[in-house]
């Protein structure tokens, strides 16, 4: 290269033009461009050149003023379509002559410029280039179309979003912003946030959902991916995290419900149609007000001998389906209704499980019957299971039948006789071995943000309803042993209980009850009949939910197809690997559900603020570090606290929330002096 040459060099990749005037060591030359400055390039810097060095500085904006009214690529198409056909390429020099019909350095550059900033015609090889075939062509543009459009789909999305965000910003004013209607196309993106601030770092997407973040001007944390939801419209504060990090399916599929529909409207042929017609038995169903699943219901009848035969009413929902069929298989992918403070996630669709498989008052109702005489004490002396018709009589909640016990009602002798032969059934299991926890137990209901708290009574119409559906439970689990059948057996091995010497040093109730249950055991499933130790029972299999827990549900298949005489529909083998995936599942909903509870609770705590709560210490978790266990008395809620001066087991105590963090799951309490709780109650 000789001084005065006109050269391209780039810089931060911007092309510039520029003369070369001096070398700088070996190889280097030092460069001034049409503004003055200079530059020291090596040679591979340099991207094109003059041949002919006659260039000054001041020459270039005079050069740059003839090329550039010729940079125009509609005319390099037209070059590619006459050198493509002829199979010739070319060079910036041979373009120029064939597009301009001159080859001045001027137009020569404008040629290079053409073909370096191609990206669809020409492909660059050596110092030449050779024109795309026609396939390859409209392979370019068709990827560059969808290029563009991808890149009008995010500014489209970030518009969108930004446009959310801000209704968010001014939806208490006056003249809060309209709605946004998103895009199908940005429902992928939505998606990939969601995933991220479920799922955080083992987020497979969190790059992308960190650059929706970054081109939004949030932070790039998972914690910063749930606020833009909440800012978008697209979940709530108070999104359900541990639902959704879950398998746990929430929308029933539109071809389920209509199937249910369609079953419900054409009812298919009942496989038991000598039922036994009890219609004649006054029904009692006992449930909290606000359920809907109604699925068990009591009778007592008098027989001949004046003995008296209690009856318990299970809802037959395999009246309506087939073992395997869809409905049956979406209700084992789900296999258990989930309880949130929020709502129920059925089992069953709502249509079929709170319309013909529930026992609904005054309706004629298919039931699996169990027929049960206790001797004196309380021990099954006779019993006998059997698909029935029954007509549900009475549909009353749990404070109804305890007003009713406590008065007496001499028009209900039947409602008393079965409460007197529950104290009966519980102090034989008792003689059994049958181990009593009586810990308080917390309802917490959330309607439109509104959270409320209450702890559920062990009342006597609550202990009832339980000892019958064990009592129901045993007798499944004797048919099924007695039979060899394959049913889901439930079990719990002997716990290693604290000494009486040791409980008696405890105080009494809560505190010995916690220290109790803090040694049972996990409960087992299996197709074997074993004992369970809480219950006080040599065989137990839980029959009577069989419209909010698929296990029940098998049981019913396993015990119905017996009783007609049918081989049973599901193998021990087949019938071992249900109950240990229906297991694993509902341990899964347990979970969502304990973690959803206890959010709402901290929710709850965090919005009382200094409200004062009198506790009770449960237990130490780690004694060492002053960590114990603590019940707040009016919610029935159990939680972590630690103590500067740590105080005896059973001691009670004032305590007020410092900090709650729902979202973090994290909670601080402090003691509340005795003179400052005095004080607070004269003001």
């Amino acid at each position: 290269m000789e001084k005065g040459t006109l050269i391209e060099f780039k810089v931060q990749g911007d092309p510039r033009l520029g003369v070369a005037d001096r070398p700088e060591g070996k190889k280097n030359w030092v460069v001034i461009d049409g503004s003055g400055q200079s530059h020291i390039l090596h040679p591979r810097q340099i991207t094109y050149a003059i041949d002919k060095p006659s260039y000054q500085p001041s020459d270039i904006a005079n050069f740059l003023a003839e090329a550039e009214p010729n940079i125009d690529p509609d005319s390099l198409e037209v070059a590619w379509e006459f050198l493509q056909e002829t199979g010739e390429s070319t060079d910036p020099a041979s373009l120029a002559l064939l597009l301009f019909s001159d080859q001045s350095p001027p137009l020569c550059y404008a040629a290079y410029c053409l073909l370096s900033s191609d990206k669809i015609f020409f492909k660059r090889k050596g110092e030449r280039y050779e024109p795309r075939s026609v396939k390859q062509v409209d392979e370019v543009r068709h990827q560059q179309a969808r290029e563009a459009a991808r890149k009008l789909e995010w500014e489209g999305f970030l518009l969108r979003s930004q446009q959310a965000v801000q209704r968010s910003a001014t939806a208490d004013t006056e003249a809060p912003t309209p709605f946004v209607k998103w895009d199908k196309t940005d429902r992928l993106r939505l998606e990939t946030l969601e995933r991220y601030a479920t799922l955080g770092d083992d987020c497979s997407q969190k790059s992308a959902a960190q650059e929706i973040l970054t081109a939004l001007d949030y932070g790039t944390a998972a914690e910063d991916a749930f606020q833009l939801l909440v800012d978008l419209g697209q979940w709530s504060l108070h999104e359900n995290l541990a639902l959704r990090r879950s398998q746990i399916p929430i929308q029933i599929p539109d071809e389920i419900s209509a199937m249910v529909q369609q079953r419900i409207d054409n009812p298919p042929p009942d496989a038991d149609a000598d039922r036994l017609d009890l219609t004649h038995l006054k029904v009692y169903t006992i449930d909290d007000e606000s359920t809907r699943e109604i699925d068990d219901g009591l009778s007592l009848e008098t027989l001949a001998d004046n003995r008296k035969r209690i009856w318990v009413h299970i809802a037959d929902p395999t009246r309506w389906l087939l073992p395997g069929d869809d409905i049956d298989l979406e209700a084992r992918r789900r296999c258990t209704t989930v309880y949130l403070p929020t709502g129920m996630i059925p089992m069953f669709p709502e249509a079929l499980a709170t319309g013909p498989m529930s026992l609904r008052q005054g309706q004629l109702c298919c039931a699996l019957s169990f027929g049960i005489v206790l001797s004196e004490a309380g021990a099954v002396e006779d019993y006998s299971i059997t698909p029935s018709l029954i007509k549900p009589t009475y549909r009353l909640t749990y404070e109804d039948v305890d007003e009713m016990l406590e008065l007496g009602l001499k028009a209900e002798p039947e409602l008393n006789a079965i409460a007197e032969w529950a104290k009966r059934r519980r102090q034989w299991r008792k003689s059994q071995g049958a181990i009593s926890i009586n810990m308080p137990e917390s309802s917490i209901k959330v309607t439109d943000e509104e959270i409320t708290i209450s702890v559920l009574e062990n009342s006597q119409s609550r202990q009832t309803v339980a000892e019958m559906m064990i009592l129901a439970g045993e007798v499944a689990a004797r048919y099924g042993e007695a039979n060899a059948l394959a049913i889901p057996f439930r079990s719990q091995p002997t716990p290693e209980l604290p000494s009486d010497n040791e409980l008696l040093q405890l105080p009494s109730g809560w505190v010995r009850d916690s220290a109790i249950r803090r040694c049972m055991p996990r409960s087992e499933m299996g197709i074997n009949p074993a004992r369970h130790a809480t219950l006080g029972l040599d065989y137990y299999s839980q029959v009577t939910s069989p419209i909010r827990r698929y296990t029940d549900l098998l049981a019913h298949f396993q015990l119905k197809a017996h009783l007609r005489g049918e081989r049973l529909p599901f193998s021990p083998v087949e019938m071992t690997e249900l109950t240990q995936g229906v297991s694993t599942a509902a341990y899964e909903a347990v979970t969502v559900e304990r973690q959803t509870k206890r959010y709402w609770a901290l929710e709850f705590l965090r919005r009382e603020g200094d409200q004062v709560w009198a506790v009770m210490l449960l237990r130490w978790l780690r004694e060492h570090e002053n960590l114990g266990l603590v019940i707040i008395e009016d919610l029935g809620l159990e939680l972590a606290m630690r103590f500067d001066t740590p105080p005896v087991l059973g001691e009670r105590f004032d305590v007020r929330v410092v900090h709650s963090n729902p979202r973090q799951d994290f909670i601080r309490l402090e003691l509340v002096p005795d003179d400052a709780v005095a004080s607070e109650a004269v003001a």
